[in-house]
């Protein structure tokens, strides 16, 4: 019987009478699914059953398996809830209809490529139905888990199970699941603390979008395991003689690393000019002590044994992270002068953080008096959810509030008063400010962080203290706070303020300012194409209609760069040479951009600017008319809606682009720091100057600055210009050819 694992699980930890519930509920489920069979061919039922295993492995409550088996026979079974109300209770009741919520959201994305949601660009800013629909599911599905957390639980696990037994689908409907895992799911993993749901639904997204990287890595780790788990073994022995000699009672273990972290890291590693080879922290331990003093006296004998790596040490006990989890990180120089990093936490703070909020529940269906501790605090961004169901109308920025919000890493920051705020990793002071209070983001001015003034797209870490100076006259928001290449606010909720103060504004003053935004766009780009012809590009029925969007916040500049590039192609960022030659571009065999065409002597390639397809994504090339071969994401819309088959490519990614030049004029009030502080926006940009020449200007007090700066394309240069835009005392900035 498949279940037999699932109840020898049961009987190990539930007492007999929430033992007996669970067995009920798996009758019940048996019988509505009798004669019910997956994609697979395995009878229906075993899904069910695996999905509640996997939650009795981490010794959740009986509520919560009976739920788990039952989760499916509401869509399934023409079962009702009233029915398992009856049977059940209203808990499990309740728990089986959030779930069956959250399933709502499959049922989009069968048979089609799907993304998370995101904004159709046209004049009034609507979804499509599609992804109207897709927004709206995702919504009742985040308040129904704000609601029980256990839900959520559910589903993950179900999604886990789901992820495993994939093969069964078609192609389009395995890539458009692994996306939402990778996008959704697995972010709610990580958020709710549960480490061994979010790398396990990783590793899996990652096989079926990726595959060929996924092999890749699959073979490098492999290459030298023998080898590593050798040096393991060693190092291991080492500490766990050492805690012995000091009669500390600890499991010492090794600690794999994951296929999709391993892939991630090695990207950083590519951007960088570093090879796999140079990544040497695969080595890792893990030790369990009984109580929180022995974790410092382990971390006492481990620096003693090996030297400490400078910078590498984190104390999650003293100060725990968002989701609940609590552990010492250091990272040593071992034998062979090899880092590795070591994790010391006490058996509790492990479950805790392997299985997140899961272990919450298992604690309490055992009694623990510590069960409640804290558990309402660590998880008050689920009231947040809550809050945001009320205050924001329209699904889909009630969805984007959420991903940028809530499933991020995030920041603890003080107020002066010491009051602590959370936000998402890499929030500025603008977003805490809106955080604060929306008047207060609004008249903000300037801000200091740890007593010291810094510019307001500073990134916040965490333990900040953060003041905000507001102007003593009436004054609103500056629309270059929207603008995502200045890095000014990163929250979705704070953006969506700063959009909503602007379309109250009169629409004489967006149209005036709308146009200044989009003459700055035409130029940079040097672009002859009429304001009208951009407007219908983007769906806009009059050029005032499109500087209405811009002056209001509801269009960006970048989604001009796009309308731009649909209509003239890809701009060429270096001058044709006398001897017929491209400076800076790739030639005869070499492809554009890295993308090879397969099977196919086309070599003329440009990335799509609707889906931005960056190395290692999943790609599919299109034959354009006049300019080769566009290559998107395999999932972008934008492709999806113009599909014609006979014209889609096989392509897949060779090398990274090189670097193109392009010579860039720049007005500006001179002023002492002037040169310093633009060579300092292209550094942060990773752009590289190739030459510089500064010279004054007959208007009293002005100059002009020529920069040739090597870009790695349309996209990196135009958020360049932006930022170079921003710099004090500048009053344009032209690209005016290469150099």
């Amino acid at each position: 019987m498949p279940a037999t694992t699932l109840l020898t699980k049961i009987d190990s930890y539930l007492a007999d009478d929430r033992a007996k519930f669970v067995r009920d509920a798996l009758d019940f489920a048996t019988n509505a699914h009798s004669g019910q069979a997956r994609l697979s061919g395995e009878p229906y039922v075993e899904h069910p059953i695996a999905t509640a295993e996997f939650l009795a492995e981490r010794r959740m409550d009986a509520t919560t398996l009976a739920a788990a088996l039952l989760h499916d026979v509401i869509e399934d079974c023409e079962i009702t809830r009233e029915q398992i109300e009856d049977q059940f209770g209203d808990e499990v009741a309740k728990l089986v209809d959030g779930v069956t919520k959250m399933n709502s959201i499959d049922v989009l994305t069968r048979g089609e490529r799907v993304s998370t949601p995101v904004f159709a660009v046209n004049g009034d800013n609507q979804l499509d139905e599609r992804t109207a629909r897709q927004a709206a599911s995702m919504r009742k599905m985040l308040v129904a888990m704000a609601e029980d957390v256990r839900v959520v639980l559910i589903k993950l696990a179900d999604r886990l199970h789901n992820m495993r037994t994939l093969d069964a689908h078609t192609h389009d409907r395995r890539i458009a699941i692994a996306r939402e895992t990778l996008e959704i799911y697995a972010p709610l993993a990580h958020r709710l603390g549960a480490w061994d749901l979010k790398w396990r639904l990783e590793d899996e997204a990652f096989r079926y979008l990726q595959p060929r990287q996924y092999r890749s890595v699959y073979r490098l780790i492999n290459r030298k395991r023998a080898e590593r788990e050798e040096y393991t073994q060693r190092v291991m022995k080492m500490l766990q003689d050492a805690l012995d000699e000091h009669d500390i009672p600890a499991e010492v273990h090794g600690r794999p690393k994951h296929l999709y972290s391993i892939y991630l890291k090695m990207r950083r590693y590519g951007e960088q000019g570093r090879q796999f080879n140079d990544i040497q922290d695969l080595t890792a331990l893990r030790v369990l002590v009984g109580s929180e003093e022995e974790c410092y006296r382990v971390l006492w004998i481990a620096h003693r044994l090996w030297r400490p790596v400078p910078g590498q040490f984190d104390d999650y006990i003293a100060s725990p992270k968002e989701n609940l989890y609590q552990s010492i990180h250091t990272s040593v120089m071992c034998e062979e002068n090899a880092p590795v990093e070591v994790q010391i936490r006490t058996r509790q703070m492990h479950d805790l953080a392997e299985n997140g909020v899961a272990s919450h529940w298992a604690y309490k269906e055992e009694g623990d008096p510590n069960a409640d501790d804290n558990f309402e605090q660590r998880m008050s961004w689920l009231r947040q959810i809550l809050d945001w169901q009320k205050e924001l109308e329209g699904d889909s920025e009630y969805l984007d509030t959420v991903r940028t919000d809530i499933l991020r890493d995030q920041v603890y920051v003080y107020t002066p008063m010491g009051e602590i705020k959370e936000l998402p990793g890499g929030s500025t002071p603008l977003d805490f400010a809106y955080r604060v209070h929306t008047d207060l983001g609004h008249h903000t001015v300037a801000a200091t962080v740890n007593g010291q003034l810094v510019p307001l797209n500073t990134a916040l870490e965490n333990g900040d203290t953060v003041a905000i100076r507001k102007s003593r006259s009436v004054r609103g928001p500056k629309m270059d706070w929207l603008n995502p290449d200045l890095g000014y606010m990163v929250t979705a909720s704070a953006r969506e303020k700063v959009r909503t103060w602007f379309r109250r504004q009169r629409r004489e003053e967006n149209v005036q300012r709308g146009r200044e935004l989009l003459r700055r766009q035409v130029t940079q780009l040097r672009s002859s194409t009429p304001e009208e012809e951009i407007a219908a590009t983007l769906k806009f029925e009059s050029a005032d209609e499109l500087a209405e969007a811009l002056g209001s916040g509801t269009l960006q500049p970048a989604d001009v760069v796009r309308g731009l590039v649909d209509i003239a192609g890809e701009p060429d960022l270096a001058p044709p040479r006398a001897d017929g030659e491209v400076k800076g571009k790739h030639t005869g065999d070499s492809p554009r951009h890295g993308v090879v065409v397969l099977d196919s002597d086309q070599t003329v390639t440009r990335l799509a600017r609707c889906c931005s397809p960056v190395y290692g994504d999943a790609i599919t090339g299109y034959t354009t008319r006049e300019r080769g071969v566009t290559v998107h994401l395999q999932t972008c819309p934008n492709l999806r809606a113009r599909l014609e088959p006979e014209r889609t490519v096989e392509v897949a990614w060779g090398h990274l682009e090189e670097r193109y030049p392009s010579r860039l004029k720049i007005d500006a009030w001179d002023r002492v720091g002037l040169l310093r502080d633009l060579t300092a926006v292209v550094s942060r940009e990773q752009a590289n100057i190739h030459r510089i020449h500064s010279s004054e200007q007959q208007t009293a007090g002005r100059s002009t600055v020529e920069l040739t700066v090597y870009t790695s394309g349309v996209e990196q240069l135009t958020r360049l210009c932006a930022r170079l835009d921003a710099v004090p005392g500048v009053q344009s900035v032209q690209r005016q050819g290469a150099g």
